[in-house]
């Protein structure tokens, strides 16, 4: 299945909240979720109780997009998680947190983890000082995430160096914004991770 490149406010709209696909318009008055309340289609919204296996792919599905993931991509991730220690669910967030793409866009230096996806492929990111094109990259405790030298005239970057003073960074992370570099402090745990996924019925779809 080739990546989602249609309207990404039909994703909201679709399942009732934001999932923040489109910046600071999620946050203005021209949000679709603000000003529509109903899901794309004609037919409106159906008043059919939806099934157990109906509200678990409709969590992975969002999970999915809210990380910019195909499906193979996403169940690779989740087979790593499964063979981890521990709760597989929270093993799988913390997967995903640790994308660089997704560091990038928690330290604030995009507005979407799309934009932050785009930041990545472009080369204007270093990780521990070396350039990386690669957003699916793992990040480690310790690990330094900064701007590229010569990105600091593009315009992602002076967008970002105006805005960053206003962004509110994870507890797992370390921003300096005089110099826009961040650090991660240590892995994240399900309870430094702020999304509105359920995991568990993300578990519950893969173990059918």
């Amino acid at each position: 299945m080739a990546r989602y490149t249609g309207p990404v406010c039909r994703i909201c709209r679709r399942h009732g909240e934001k999932l923040m696909l489109k910046g600071a318009r999620c946050f203005g008055p021209k949000c679709s979720v603000v000003q529509r309340h109903s899901p794309p289609g004609q037919h409106g919204t159906s008043r059919r109780k939806p099934s157990e296996f109906s509200l678990q792919l409709k969590e992975k599905q969002k999970a999915r997009y809210m990380y910019g993931l195909l499906e193979k991509q996403f169940r690779r991730h989740y087979a790593e998680a499964e063979r981890r220690p521990g709760l597989s669910g929270e093993n799988l967030l913390q997967i995903l947190e640790l994308r660089l793409d997704n560091v990038v866009y928690r330290l604030g230096f995009a507005d979407s983890r799309r934009q932050a996806r785009q930041t990545v492929l472009h080369g204007h990111i270093t990780l521990n000082g070396r350039m990386t094109d690669v957003p699916s990259c793992r990040v480690k405790e310790g690990d330094i995430i900064a701007w590229k030298e010569g990105s600091s005239k593009s315009v992602l970057y002076q967008e970002a160096a105006q805005e960053i003073e206003s962004k509110v960074v994870p507890s797992w992370l370390s921003l300096d914004p005089g110099t826009m570099t961040g650090r991660v402090v240590s892995l994240p745990t399900r309870g430094d991770i702020e999304t509105t996924i359920d995991e568990r019925l993300i578990v519950a779809y893969y173990s059918r």
